[in-house]
């Protein structure tokens, strides 16, 4: 009980310490100021002396200008660790801050001084926390109050605080020591280094502190030869500009800013600096529109149309001729020429492109039809073809690729006249053993073969390539597998889709395959060897060997293949299949070679024609 009644007691006798301070004075402007108090709460400070604190900081803050505009107080408490009482920007009322104060808690712990001023440091004193930022001038004070030695290094710490623009003001109690006081304090140490006898006494550094606070205004005294503002600070001054202008080097003349290294202010060409100001202006060939910002292009054009042929185009730097729809300009850039679209255009004409005026269309040779793309030439409609697919199904397709090669044999099929009497198509898949998986002789429709292409499973395994060669030439080719009698004279076509090295030889078969009149093409995938494609291949080998870099993009082989594997025209369907040794055949051969080579001479001519206006245009660029 007698313990008890001992506080209120105590309390009695420290309420004159907090009203002494606070009517010490008249309380001081001193200007926009960020202050934070670093308290030592360590177990070696006693309750009552922690009272005795509390009261002083009471104390201190009724003697100061306390708002967001003039002085800004935060308060952190350390033992062996730190904690935020309340940061800059959490009060501007006093009232708020000795509430906060007042409900304290002591830590009693260590004393980590040096862990504190770090907080101080980094935390306290951020934007993030309430402190104004540097290019604001408002000085920071940090008042560290402590009664021992510290736990840790303080004199680095301190140094990097001070380097920051931190003034730190030690003061010390009972036992603190000298040394690390003066190793935290900024200079000169006489003014910044405060060591009393007890926390009875410390009502004294109050006093004293307020009175560094409240200095004189030092701009009042005289301009200091500030070219534009002189600004007051706490007992110091400094130069400022107005607004468009900075300091220069020697903190006291101004120069211009040049606000237009701020950003283009909306500029949509140039942005102008001039002191305190800006302006917009547009490049050589333009005019500011009225709203002073967005430029537009002076229309060269409106004074006349410059001797153009056709139209005249305003660009910037003037005007230019342009010409219509199928013309070219001239060398003179101001004629224009007809422009033949065939030899200018990507036309994509399977066969002849001809140019009509301002347009061109595609034409196909005698006896085949344009299609419906109006690109493209009728093929395979009409023709006997026996053709067999060897499939790759190794193990380095991989299930996914192995569907990719599926959909594209189909779209081979699409291409094809299926049927009994005119196409008929075998498929055989091959890894490490060789599977038909349907003869040429079992399907009659297109739609049919498609739908057994999707049925087929993945083999995977090894790359037997020679070993399939030989299964198509023993076997697939046989009448007993649905292959038509040599007499009828029906090609017979062997296509090979690979993705790899064959494990296995392939010479012997490939050529064997060629000597059986097979018409060999080989289709190339990602890692699919170059010589052994040509190898299986017949000659020309450009016009039987393609290849792919990857399975998603094969598709574009495609084109080459149906020009290659639709066999010639007349051998079709109503058209009697007559021995190629016949007199007949003969002389409908030679027919087609003479219309051919006459075909070939009358395109050879016209090139050598476009060459030699080629020349003489340059002749005449020169």
């Amino acid at each position: 009980m007698r313990g008890l009644l001992r506080w209120p007691l105590l309390l009695l006798l420290l309420q004159p310490w907090e009203t002494q301070l606070q009517l010490a004075g008249p309380r001081c402007s001193s200007g926009p100021l960020d202050l934070v108090f670093v308290i030592d709460s360590s177990r070696s400070v006693r309750p009552f002396e922690f009272e005795t604190m509390r009261q002083f900081l009471v104390g201190l803050l009724r003697s100061l200008d306390v708002g967001p505009n003039a002085t800004r107080v935060g308060v952190i408490q350390y033992s062996s660790q730190v904690q935020s009482v309340f940061p800059l920007r959490a009060f501007s009322r006093r009232e708020d801050m000795e509430r906060a104060i007042r409900a304290l808690v002591p830590l009693a712990q260590g004393t980590m001084t040096g862990l504190a001023i770090q907080y101080a440091m980094n935390v306290a004193f951020s934007v993030a926390e309430g402190a104004r930022p540097p290019e604001a001038h408002v000085p920071r004070v940090a008042v560290i109050v402590t009664d021992g030695r510290p736990q840790d290094r303080v004199a680095e710490v301190a140094a990097q605080a001070r380097a920051r623009g931190i003034e730190i003001y030690a003061v010390g109690v009972q036992r603190a020591d000298v040394g690390s006081l003066r190793a935290m304090a900024s200079p000169p140490l006489n003014e910044h280094v405060f060591l009393v006898e007890s926390f009875d006494v410390i009502q004294e550094f109050g006093r004293q502190f307020q009175g560094r606070l409240c200095r004189k205004d030092l701009c009042a005294q005289g301009g200091h030869g500030c070219q534009h503002q002189c600004v007051s600070a706490r007992g110091t001054f400094h130069c400022a500009c107005n607004p468009g202008y900075q300091l220069a080097a020697d903190n006291k003349s101004c120069m211009a800013l040049d606000l237009c290294t701020e950003g283009d202010h909306g500029c949509e060409h140039q942005c102008v600096s001039v002191p305190g100001s800006y302006f917009c202006r547009g490049q050589a060939g333009f005019v500011l529109q009225q709203e002073q910002r967005s430029c537009r292009a002076i229309d060269h054009c409106s004074f006349g149309n410059h001797s153009c042929q056709h139209d005249c185009v305003s660009i910037y730097g003037g005007p230019q001729c342009r010409c219509r729809e199928g013309y070219d300009l001239l060398p003179d850039g101001r004629s224009c020429q007809a422009r033949d679209l065939c030899n200018g255009v990507d036309h994509g004409c399977e066969f002849q492109c001809v140019s009509e005026g301002f347009s061109y269309r595609c034409v196909c040779p005698e006896g085949r039809q344009l299609q419906a793309d109006g690109k493209s030439c009728s093929r395979c409609r009409e023709g006997h073809v026996d053709l067999v697919l060897l499939v790759d199904g190794s193990k380095s397709v991989r299930p996914q690729n192995f569907e990719l090669v599926k959909r594209f044999v189909n779209q081979i099929v699409d291409f094809l006249d299926v049927s009994p009497e005119g196409t008929r198509v075998g498929l055989v898949q091959f890894s490490s053993r060789v599977r038909t998986e349907f003869p040429l002789g079992r399907y009659g429709t297109a739609a049919e073969v498609k739908q057994a292409v999707l049925a087929v499973e993945y083999m995977e395994r090894g790359t037997m390539t020679g070993l399939a060669l030989r299964h198509m030439v023993e076997h697939s080719f046989s009448e007993a597998q649905g292959a038509r009698p040599r007499a009828l004279n029906v090609p017979r076509v062997g296509l090979v889709f690979t993705d790899g090295r064959s494990q296995d030889n392939i010479s012997v078969w490939a050529a064997r395959a060629k000597e059986e009149g097979i018409v060999m093409y080989a289709v190339g995938v990602g890692k699919a060897v170059e010589e052994e494609l040509r190898e299986i291949a017949s000659e020309p080998a450009e016009l039987h060997v393609s290849y792919s870099p990857d399975f998603s993009t094969m598709t574009h082989l495609l084109e080459n293949l149906k020009g290659s594997i639709c066999p010639e025209e007349g051998i079709g369907a109503g058209t009697e299949l007559r021995s190629p040794c016949e007199c007949e055949s003969l002389v409908e051969f030679q027919g087609r070679t003479l219309g051919a080579l006459e075909s070939l001479s009358q395109k050879l001519a016209q090139l050598t024609a476009r060459l030699e206006d080629l020349e003489n245009q340059l002749a005449t660029q020169k």
